[in-house]
């Protein structure tokens, strides 16, 4: 048996017609270069996700024969002088032949010889983006890049992450100290056609103005005491990716006039320099303060205001989904596990109780930070009330009255998800991740706010 079978695959592999009929069978798409980057393999289901016909991709080079790299410019081979060992898997997004943003796997191999010289690269890849965006709609998914939620108003966030990292327009980020803006600038450019490049993220609130203008912009040698070399600001080093401006609002006017400056035109002067340079860059900003506020009191151009909000994105404090909290506490509590190599403590329900019930205006960072305190305090593997935070563990759980007991429901979130299902109350209530009948109750209890 075992001779019939070596040889029927030895008869694929000895006829190149049998081989690319196998390889087309498969449901994931595959691509194989040479050394040289070279694609000499390009089955039906690479064609079918990327929309490129075989005759117009063979004998191209990868970087060249889609636009831009097929990986993104994520790929080891492409980024070391040695060639990679292993395997590698890597999750992307590629610009189909249409324009269309897909967001597929990707697995890596280093094909070789039978003197085990390598002669080139094989990788296999499955379209992920159709399979997200229902995980999303579903509410059937607890994280997403990096982001750890399910509450009806992160799967809003993660949507328009979705939606909106297939472009380069700027992006800004509105939410509390705490809530993750960050995390979400990041989410966007890993999901994004620039995800191989650099992400560069700058606190505007952090540095003095006499430095803020040289960190973003650079300086030339001797422009300024201390400038003994020429130097490279964030939006240089950021070329080709995308620059994060964390709190903006911060910025003086004068350097607002230069970012509106680059905004209009992608092009600026390092301190002390007279060569105007200009870079590819995506900007994200973000901010804990309303802007439009700023504007009003004359501290935030409203000019510049226009360029950055172009797509907005506001994250919602942890207060507003406590349904996430139990999900949250569970996630810290393992990273801290891995993180000191020992087993994950347990969390009881009076404790969880009164974390549901907290306000916390610190938003996830606080919970972390709380997480972390309780893990040192605690004694046992049992995290109790006790082992909290005082500012936390003196509070008593007491039913909200605009929140039922559980902690996971609260009107504005059941409305809106009513209204994502179209009124299905059992497709409502896994979104909202409760049993129906603990969504009746809820209706039941606040029936005056649903008629």
């Amino acid at each position: 048996m075992k001779t019939k079978i070596t040889e029927s695959v030895y008869r694929i592999s000895e006829c190149p017609e049998n081989l690319t009929m196998v390889l087309d069978s498969l449901q994931e798409g595959i691509i194989a270069h040479d050394l040289n980057r070279n694609i000499f393999f390009f089955n039906s289901m690479a064609e079918e996700i990327t929309g490129y016909a075989r005759e117009d991709i063979l004998f191209r080079d990868c970087h060249e024969a889609f636009g831009t790299p097929f990986c993104s410019g994520e790929c080891n081979f492409c980024k070391d002088a040695v060639p990679p060992t292993g395997i590698t898997k890597k999750a992307l997004t590629i610009t189909t032949k249409s324009g269309e943003q897909r967001r597929i796997e990707m697995t890596m191999v280093m094909m070789r010889d039978e003197n085990d010289e390598p002669f080139g690269v094989l990788a296999s890849f499955k379209d992920l983006t159709d399979l997200i965006n229902l995980q999303i709609r579903a509410g059937d998914i607890r994280s997403f890049s990096n982001i750890i939620g399910r509450d009806i108003k992160m799967l809003q966030v993660f949507q328009q992450i979705q939606d909106v990292s297939s472009y380069d327009y700027p992006v800004h980020v509105f939410g509390e100290t705490g809530t993750g803006k960050e995390l979400v600038a990041s989410a966007i450019h890993n999901e994004s056609p620039r995800s191989g490049e650099p992400f560069v993220p700058i606190n505007c609130g952090a540095l003095p103005e006499s430095l803020i203008e040289s960190e973003l912009f650079g300086h030339v040698r001797g422009s300024f005491s201390g400038a003994i070399r020429d130097k490279k600001g964030r939006f240089e080093l950021a070329d080709g990716g995308t620059i994060f401006l964390d709190e903006v609002a911060e910025l003086s006017k004068l350097m607002q006039v230069k970012l509106l400056r680059f905004l209009q035109d992608g092009t600026f002067e390092r301190v002390g320099g007279e060569k105007t340079q200009k870079v590819d860059v995506r900007v994200i900003s973000a901010t804990n303060k309303d802007l439009m506020q700023e504007i009003r009191e004359n501290r935030f151009r409203e000019d510049l205001y226009y360029r950055l909000n172009v797509i907005p994105v506001n994250l919602p404090p942890l207060r507003d989904r406590r349904s996430d909290i139990p999900l949250l506490v569970n996630h810290f509590l393992k990273e801290a596990g891995r993180r000191n190599d020992s087993p994950v403590p347990t969390i009881t329900d009076e404790a969880l109780g009164v974390m549901m019930d907290y306000n916390w205006p610190g938003n996830v960072r606080e919970l972390q930070n709380a997480v972390q305190f309780a893990i040192v305090k605690s004694t046992r593997d049992i995290i109790k009330k006790g082992d909290l935070p005082p500012e936390i563990s003196r509070l008593t759980p007491m039913e909200s009255p605009r929140r039922s007991r559980s902690g996971k429901l609260d009107i504005e979130s059941v409305r809106t998800a009513l209204k994502t299902t179209g009124g299905n109350k059992a497709k409502a209530a896994k979104l909202l991740g409760v049993g129906r009948a603990t969504l009746y109750r809820f209706l039941g209890a606040h029936s005056d706010a649903f008629e």
